[in-house]
C-alpha cells in the first residue's frame, strides 16, 4: 500500500519539523553531487534552517565566489555594487568625523584658532578649563594615594625596628640581667643607653635607625 500524499503546510511539531528538514536537506544535497558528478555541472546550495544554522553544498570544482562571478557575468548583473556604495558612504562619515576630530586637537593645543568667533572660542575655553579641573582632581587623586602608601611602608618600618629593639632588650637580659636601659627619642633617631653593674664599662651607647 502506497504512502498517503503529504500536505505542503508547516510542520507544527518542532522535533518533526527537525527530523522532516534534516532527511530533506541530505536529499538535495545528494542529488546536488549527483549532479555535479554525471553532468559535470557546477552546483552551490546554500540552506538556512529555522534555528538559523546554515548549510551549504558546493561542486568540489569550484568555489562559491567564481560561481557568484559566472552569475553576475552570466546575467549582467552586479550583487555588490550597492554594497560599495553603502561601505563609500560610512567612509566618508568616518573620515569627516576624522577630520574634526583632529581639528579639536589642534585647537586645544592653541593652533588653528584664527577663523573661531569670539562664542567658539569663548567655548574651547571652558572646555579647556573644565579638562584642566578634571586632571588636577586626578592628579590629586594619585598623590594621595601614594602618600597613603608611604604613610603604611613608614608604619611597617617603625613596627619592624620596634620589633628589633624589644628582642635586643629581650636577648641583653638574658645575658645580664643586671643591666639598665633607657630608650630616648629625638625624632631622628633611637639612642639607647645601657648600665651594667658589674665590673664592665659603666655607659654605652647604641644607635638603631630605620632602614
Amino acid at each position: 500500500m502506497g504512502r498517503g500524499k503529504m500536505e505542503m503546510k508547516r510542520i507544527e511539531n518542532a522535533t518533526n519539523r527537525q527530523v522532516t528538514f534534516s532527511k530533506r536537506r541530505s536529499g538535495l544535497f545528494k542529488k546536488a553531487r549527483e549532479l555535479t558528478i554525471l553532468c559535470d555541472a557546477k552546483v552551490s546550495i546554500l540552506i538556512c534552517s529555522s534555528t538559523a544554522k546554515a548549510h551549504e553544498y558546493i561542486s568540489p570544482s569550484t568555489t562559491t565566489k567564481q560561481l557568484l562571478d559566472l552569475y553576475q557575468k552570466t546575467l549582467r548583473v552586479d550583487l555588490w555594487s550597492s554594497h560599495y556604495e553603502k561601505m563609500l558612504e560610512n567612509l566618508g562619515a568616518v573620515e569627516q568625523v576624522n577630520r574634526i576630530l583632529k581639528k579639536q586637537i589642534r585647537q586645544r593645543m592653541g593652533e588653528s584658532l584664527n577663523d573661531l568667533t569670539l562664542e567658539e572660542l569663548t567655548g574651547l575655553e571652558q572646555d579647556i578649563l573644565d579638562g584642566l579641573k578634571i586632571i588636577r582632581e586626578c592628579k590629586d587623586h594619585v598623590l594621595a594615594r601614594q602618600i597613603n602608601t608611604f604613610k603604611r611602608k613608614v608604619r611597617g618600618v617603625q613596627k619592624e625596628n620596634k620589633s628589633l629593639q624589644d628582642g635586643f632588650i629581650i636577648n641583653a637580659k638574658e645575658e645580664d640581667p643586671h643591666y639598665e636601659y633607657e630608650l630616648v627619642d629625638n625624632g631622628e633617631h633611637c639612642d639607647s643607653d645601657f648600665g651594667f653593674q658589674n665590673e664592665g664599662p659603666g655607659i654605652f651607647a647604641l644607635r638603631l635607625q630605620p632602614n
